[in-house]
């Protein structure tokens, strides 16, 4: 009975779901949106653009020509005639992300895919409650606090130094064998946040059994239930706008590959969740300095009508657990396979940490302190570079709450031949920041803004641009009232982890084959690939260095 239940539910919801997209499907063809901006042909009815998006061999593929040709507003198809506006423009996106505060939300569908993947944590809130979600959560990362991870960090990063030395660098592997780099910071960035997160020991660098358990749902996530989607499925989320939340939550139990992967992700996620809650709990003296904890006492210090309840806390486990591993591991994932490409960039920032590294050892001191490494200006500069040209998080998606006009700070043409510097959008208009061509905008960063060229950061005239990005004004950490609550976090983990590698290891291209060839994969997470290789790949030959 129960099983009839369920399927007569899903029927029902289908045959609404059929009359609601016969119904948008002939409103979107008669009452175009967006009249008179230019933008790509639509390839396909029922996809728009969207197949040439999602399809596309590498990230950029399609949206580099776009930004070249239409400038940084375009209009885009999506599914079913729908028209989609596509922003790069800085004081476009200044305007969406920071001016507006809550005008432009998430998009349902946007909405409703977070849902899946990570709950109803401060990632899918929105409005008030995104806003008490925020407030309890400051606490844990707040400057003072993350300074005094610093020394994990390097432990850490030292730690995967030693087993690269030990298990990759030996005679039995050869003096330069080819390393795939990126497995290794996860493990690493994943034993990271276990530690300063919850207190707790994953072991992940170790083959613990708790790494067994998390790389099971880990391991090639993005990469199974979001790369190349089928196309039935972009079609379907074209519609999810028309139900409510609670409806849509029961997306989750659909069959195919996106939904079970993601299903299964938060299933265990909220059963693991609890045992590190139950953890966190037992620091009656309030003397933890991990972030559940300092999140936690903050919780019960707020009035009870404003406290997260225990789902929305294991919620922000997830979210933290993702947010606080699989982006920091990519980004440094794609900086060490720059520095590979650009060896005398490479080497400059080993110089730089070696004349550190001397003072230090004159002061008779070990480790890094966060004012060393904010003085290491050319790492800084190769990390923003990468950043810049490699976004992990290519695309984010808005709709505006009310009628509203955009402003630019490049005019546009439109059809026409008119030169307009605003865009006025009807509420509900659906709205692309296209973060990965906002970030090779040569209007933000130059002529050159396609090419490698750290220098950029190094001279970089702040006042003369609009403020985007709550990081070198790259929007890798998104920006305004929902920028990444850990921005500083991901940075000094990244600055801690990257200066101790390059200052023990040089990297090089491995032999560049068709296998061996790195592309930009447009999953969720921009993940690097090789067509000779299964699964996330970024094979990079290692040789360890040392000595000042």
């Amino acid at each position: 009975m129960a099983l009839f239940d369920t399927l007569s539910f899903l029927l029902y919801w289908l045959a609404v779901g059929v009359f609601f997209l016969l119904v948008a499907t002939a409103l979107r063809f008669f009452r175009p949106t967006l009249k008179g901006i230019r933008g790509p042909p639509r390839s396909s009815f029922w996809l728009g653009n969207q197949g040439d998006i999602r399809y596309q061999g590498e990230v950029g593929d399609v949206e580099f020509p776009w930004l070249n040709e239409f400038g940084g507003a375009w209009k885009l198809y999506g599914p079913l005639g729908e028209e989609r506006l596509a922003l790069a423009d800085p004081k476009a996106l200044q305007y969406v992300l920071q001016t507006s505060g809550y005008r432009f939300p998430k998009s349902p569908d946007t909405r409703a895919s977070v849902r899946m993947i990570l709950g109803e944590g401060i990632a899918w809130v929105h409005g008030d409650q995104h806003q008490r979600h925020r407030k309890i959560m400051n606490p844990a990362f707040s400057v003072p606090q993350l300074k005094s991870f610093m020394p994990l960090f390097l432990r850490h990063a030292n730690k995967l130094v030693q087993k690269w030395k030990d298990q990759e660098i030996s005679p039995a592997t050869g003096n330069d064998p080819v390393i795939n780099i990126h497995p290794w910071l996860s493990r690493t960035t994943l034993d990271v946040i276990g530690e300063a997160g919850f207190g707790y020991q994953f072991g992940a660098l170790d083959d613990t059994k708790s790494q067994h358990e998390l790389s099971g749902v880990y391991d090639n996530l993005f990469v199974d239930s979001t790369l190349y989607p089928h196309r039935w499925d972009i079609v379907f989320r074209a519609i999810w706008k028309y139900f409510s939340p609670s409806v849509l939550y029961f997306l989750r139990y659909l069959p195919s590959r996106e939904y079970q992967r993601f299903r299964s992700y938060q299933d265990f996620m909220r059963v693991f969740g609890r045992k590190l809650i139950s953890q966190a709990q037992v620091d009656t003296k309030g003397t933890a300095k991990d972030v559940m904890s300092v999140l936690m006492r903050a919780n019960e210090a707020e009035e009870a009508a404003l406290k997260l309840s225990e789902g929305e806390v294991i919620d922000q486990i997830s979210t933290i657990l993702l947010a606080g591993h699989d982006t920091t591991a990519n980004s440094l994932t794609w900086w060490l396979y720059e520095l590979a490409r650009h060896p005398e960039w490479q080497e400059r920032v080993r110089d730089e940490i070696r004349v550190v590294r001397r003072k230090l050892t004159e002061r008779g001191v070990d480790d890094f302190t966060i004012a060393d490494l904010e003085g290491m200006s050319v790492m800084h500069a190769t990390l923003k570079e990468a950043m810049r040209l490699h976004t992990i998080v290519w695309m984010l998606s808005r709709v505006a709450g009310q009628d509203d006009v955009i402003p630019l700070s490049t005019p546009i043409t439109t059809e026409t031949g008119e030169r307009i510097s605003s865009i006025p959008v009807q509420k509900g208009q659906n709205i692309e920041i296209s973060i990965a061509t906002y970030n090779r905008n040569p209007d933000v960063w130059g002529v050159d803004a396609h090419e490698w060229n750290p220098d950029r950061f190094m001279r970089l005239d702040k006042a003369g641009m609009t403020s985007v990005g709550v990081y070198a004004n790259l929007l890798n950490f998104s920006a305004g009232i929902r920028g990444c609550i850990g921005w500083r976090f991901s940075v000094i983990e990244m600055q801690a982890i990257a200066a101790t590698l390059i200052e023990n290891f040089e990297f090089a291209l491995p032999p560049q084959t068709k296998d061996n060839i790195i592309k930009r994969m447009p999953t969720g997470i921009m993940a690097p690939m090789a067509d000779g290789h299964v699964g996330i790949w970024m094979g990079l030959t290692v040789k360890a260095c040392g000595g000042l």
